[in-house]
């Protein structure tokens, strides 16, 4: 792999990271990257790769997730070396994110998964963050893999109204 394009797609996605008060996720930064034809999808997994190996991101794992969010070592990294970036890229990467900020952080901000619990139950986990703050955190015990899969597939469209109810019905 070219050293110098490999420079490149790293400091792409680390400016991509600092641009945004929240984690985008690999389909996120895949889908402009790839969209744009920068790189290839491999290509990228190994930018990926290579950024959380050597410290500038952290990954974060959900059920049908793979986040990535700047470490302090990414931020440094980016605020020296963001000019090594075309003023062109950086046009593309600013307007990407302006056009679809919304979409990005309401993708990364609702989140779910579930594990089995030491009495067998099945707890679900929902949360809906927006930045660092979390708007609303549920945990909901159930006898079968089945329905928690079902749930987590259904907190994405229910958790607005969802939060809404909970809203209401606690003021």
């Amino acid at each position: 792999m070219n050293t110098e394009a490999t420079t490149l797609y790293k400091l792409m996605v680390l400016y991509m990271l600092s641009k945004v008060n929240f984690p985008l996720s690999n389909s996120q930064i895949s889908e402009f990257m790839l969209d744009k034809q920068y790189t290839t999808y491999f290509t990228l997994q190994e930018v990926l790769s290579s950024l959380a190996d050597d410290g500038f991101v952290t990954v974060l794992a959900y059920r049908n997730s793979t986040q990535y969010k700047l470490t302090p070592e990414g931020i440094d990294t980016i605020s020296f070396f963001s000019n090594k970036i075309s003023n062109a890229i950086r046009d593309e990467i600013d307007t990407y994110l302006k056009e679809n900020k919304y979409d990005l952080r309401c993708e990364t901000g609702t989140l779910s998964d579930y594990y089995k619990s030491t009495t067998g139950d099945y707890i679900v986990h929902c949360l809906v963050k927006e930045g660092d703050t979390t708007l609303i955190e549920l945990n909901v015990a159930v006898p079968l893999e089945e329905q928690a899969d079902m749930m987590c597939s259904k907190w994405k469209e229910n958790s607005q109204e969802i939060y809404d109810f909970v809203l209401n019905k606690l003021m």
